[in-house]
């Protein structure tokens, strides 16, 4: 405003010297002389006169004031030269970069997000009062959060071309500490118990990082509503704050907070009346209501009562009602009256349900997961179903909606659905390393939304150590439009067990698979598969947990040869899923029971039986702390007989525990019962004149036996563990869904029911062997680690650091495992 007033100043003496004042005049040229970035028609178009027109002081004052008013200038003076009028003016810099120094607390995409609500971006015109706003704001900000020595400047270099470097230079300093928190006013509450559970603290123990010890204004204010809750919850309707006081020690390193209050008396409900139009659902509106007379008065309660009763209209398209409970206190006799008021509104529809960000995923794929259909009147409960049902996708990131109502309709809305895709397709691989196994490496390719169709297609290859495989699979989980899955599989392994940690057998596997799912609700499955599988089993050591398996099946006149099997085997299973999220999820839980038999036709006839449950407990509000619980149980054996014997799970199919699917901080497959063998005890016989001599062996109670560190596996298993899910720390919280950590405990074991191991206990063992020490009767094992697992744009990795803290002689431990590609 003072440049304006100088600059009319100025205008008024060079006209006083060429003409008087009172004097009109008619303009015959425009000149605008100083121009640089502004081309002169945009400057001449914030002139509100042209050429011929009759000019007099105050229209110039008005073109002094539009071109100012348009932002370009600094500065502006007017001179008149006959009938020609000569702007000279002085455009504002243009901002050429904007940077941060010495924000911690404020990241500089918020800054620069901020500064663009505020028109300073780069590329724009510098306007030096909205800097100064900018910079009281910021220091605002840090006193709200207790940082009172804050200090925000920003520096302008000049550059050539009339343009400018804006720097914005950040002391933050440190938040003022709590010295005290004084409550006045308080008679029925002590102190403490009114203190406990508000969020902020002191004279908090050095040990508690998570105590609020920190001045936050926002904190307080949250505080004050926590205390009066705590208040209302009680009966105290009259309770109040009565006036806050918040005083600063004089080096601005600490406060000292007051509370004065009034807590006023209880008061009892009286009475529970309904007003309004409650849409035709009175009688189940008044069958929810909490609220009962002769209670005490509870603020919770009657809040409560409000959002069951919206949520419930909600669910018959009365989106937006408003349900607003009246008290009529009556302070003589300490009651109170409280009057449910409902007033529905209109009943909305959906005109339409629509989906952004879906780059990749067809918008088909996303429309089928939907339970709010449109046309239909708008359903909350189903809005929110359709949201979880996407966001359990694997391909999908984050779901957010928000309903938008139709311009000039109020009873019509958009329901608009934002999501964020995430990789759904990677390259997977593992590195992994053990003092038996030595590196070991994998690799494959695996598609869970192939072409944007929702369909999951895997090509794996492994080149594990001790297995390579190769497989196809393909999966289309809306087969039917009713959401029957159909998915097949072909694979072909060849597995050397020796390599595994487990007793020297090679096996080469090859078969199909065929599968159908069928939807029972929004959360329960039940699938039904086929499958064809061939095993060609060479190189076995035999031992005594399967010999009699072995003597069923060999040959006794090729006790060299190997075994083959074909199978045909029918599965069936049932699984539950509640998780909020297909990946990272945070909440809810899952649950899967499947079973599997060979048919009778088959080579060997067995079953299976697996059971694995994960349940996910949310410690905070915003899901970002939770801890985990998880529990595998698997079960198989044979079933009829063979030449009169009973038929035995084949040992190939043994459950096995170790490595990072099962028990982190093992190395894989060396947990469960090892091979036992037994052998002869010789004795030297009668020598003989013409040959060697003769000899024999004592009888089977004279046996000696020795024990491999070879784990066998079994045929029940049984697996647990406990995570506690953390952010990983110095991360963005907007990586939260990317990337996070975990400590864990795992522990389990595999058994073998069907072998005696009693039998062997009066053998002599070996040198410094002792059965026992190798029994899987009542041990377990098990381990404590941090993991911690990314979404990275080339698919999932999971990195483990664990640690065996309870094993036997013989278990192998492993310390650290990286891998590409891990399920989670």
């Amino acid at each position: 405003m003072m440049m304006k007033k100088l600059a009319l100043a100025v205008l008024l003496g060079a006209l006083g010297t060429s003409a008087h004042a009172s004097n009109d005049f008619q303009v015959e040229d425009i000149q605008i002389k100083g121009l640089q970035r502004v081309a002169l028609g945009a400057a001449l178009t914030h002139i509100p006169f042209n050429v011929g027109d009759t000019l007099n002081e105050f229209r110039i004052s008005q073109s002094i004031k539009a071109l100012y008013k348009s932002g370009h200038f600094n500065n502006i003076e007017v001179f008149r030269d006959g009938n020609r009028v000569i702007y000279k003016v002085k455009e504002r810099e243009t901002i050429s970069e904007i940077t941060f120094e010495g924000n911690d607390d404020l990241k500089d995409e918020q800054l620069t997000e901020s500064l663009e609500g505020s028109d300073i971006r780069v590329g724009e015109t510098l306007d030096r009062t909205v800097i100064s706003g900018i910079e009281m704001g910021l220091e605002d900000f840090y006193h709200s959060v207790g940082k009172y020595n804050a200090n925000v400047k920003a520096e302008v270099t000049h550059l050539p071309r009339n343009r400018v470097n804006l720097k914005f230079v950040f002391e933050e300093g440190d938040a003022a500490a709590i010295e005290q928190i004084n409550l006045v006013g308080n008679e029925i509450f002590t102190d403490q118990e009114v203190l406990e559970r508000i969020e902020l603290t002191y004279d908090s123990p050095w040990w508690d990082f998570m105590a609020q010890d920190r001045y936050q204004k926002q904190t307080l204010q949250g505080d004050m509503e926590t205390i009066e809750s705590f208040y209302l919850d009680r009966g105290y309707l009259r309770f109040k704050v009565d006036s806050t006081q918040v005083s600063m020690t004089p080096n601005k390193e600490a406060v000292y907070i007051t509370l004065n209050v009034t807590e006023g008396e209880q008061y009892t409900v009286s009475e529970v009346d309904f007003i309004g139009d409650m849409a035709g659902f009175e009688s189940t509106i008044r069958a929810i209501n909490p609220l009962q007379a002769g209670k005490l008065y509870n603020g919770a309660e009657v809040t409560y009562t409000e959002e069951t009763i919206s949520k419930f209209l909600g669910r018959f398209g009365y989106a937006y009602p408003k349900v607003t409970t009246i008290p009529e206190i009556n302070d003589d006799d300490k009651t109170v009256k409280l009057s449910v008021s409902v007033d529905p509104g209109k009943r909305i529809y959906v005109n339409r349900v629509n989906f952004e960000g879906n780059h990749v995923t067809a918008d088909r794929v996303l429309r089928r997961e939907m339970r709010q259909m449109e046309g239909a009147w708008l359903s909350n409960s189903l809005v929110e179903a359709s949201k979880a049902r996407l966001s359990r996708l694997p391909y999908l990131e984050t779901v957010e909606f928000e309903t938008n109502q139709l311009p000039g309709e109020d009873d019509l809305v958009d329901v608009d659905f934002e999501v964020k895709e995430q990789p759904s397709g990677s390259f997977t691989a593992g590195v992994g390393y053990g003092s038996q196994t030595k590196l070991s490496l994998n690799a494959g390719v695996q598609q869970n939304n192939f072409l944007g169709t929702g369909n999951r297609l895997a090509f794996q290859i492994n080149t594990v150590s001790y297995s390579r495989a190769v497989s196809v699979s393909y999966t289309d989980p809306y087969f039917t439009v009713d959401g029957i899955s159909l998915g097949g599989s072909v694979f072909y392994n060849e597995f050397d067990a020796g390599d595994a940690n487990l007793v020297e057998y090679k096996n080469k596997t090859y078969g199909v698979g065929l599968n159908l799912g069928f939807p029972i609700n929004e959360y329960v499955r039940v699938n039904f598969g086929v499958g064809y599988k061939s095993n060609g089993i060479t190189r076995l050591q035999t031992y005594e947990q399967i010999q009699k398996f072995y003597d069923l099946y060999s040959d006794p006149d090729n006790p060299d040869g190997g075994l083959d099997f074909e199978t045909f085997d029918l599965s069936a299973g049932i699984s539950r899923v509640t998780l909020n999220r297909g990946t990272f999820p945070t909440a809810g839980s899952s649950q899967s029971l499947s079973a599997k038999i060979t048919t009778p036709n088959s080579d060997v006839n067995y079953f299976k039986l697996n059971l694995k449950t994960k349940w996910y407990f949310p410690l905070t509000r915003n899901q970002r702390w939770s801890v985990l619980t998880r529990f595998e149980a698997g079960y198989g054996n044979g079933y009829d007989t063979i030449n009169g014997n009973d038929q035995f799970l084949p040992f190939w199919e043994n459950f096995r525990a170790g490595g990072s699917d099962t028990l982190r901080g093992f190395e894989n497959n060396v947990v469960g019962p090892r091979a036992i063998y037994r052998s002869p005890t010789p004795i030297d016989g009668t020598p003989d004149p013409v040959g060697p001599p003769g000899g024999c062996c004592l009888g089977p109670d004279h046996d000696y036996i020795a024990i491999s560190n070879n784990s066998v596996g079994g045929n029940a298993l049984a697996i647990g563990g406990v995570e506690l899910i953390f952010p990983t720390p110095f991360l963005d919280e907007s990586m939260s869904n990317s990337l996070r950590s975990s400590l864990f405990v795992d522990v389990g074991n595999v058994w073998d029911t069907e072998f005696d191991i009693d039998d062997y206990r009066d053998l002599p063992a070996s040198e410094f062997e002792k059965i026992d020490d190798y029994s899987d009767i009542g041990r377990y094992r098990s381990s404590a680690g941090l993991s911690v697992q990314w979404l990275s744009p080339m698919g999932p990795m999971i990195f483990s650091f664990a640690k065996a803290l309870k094993k036997e002689d013989g278990d192998d431990t492993s310390f650290f495992s990286f891998n590409i590609g891990k399920t989670f």
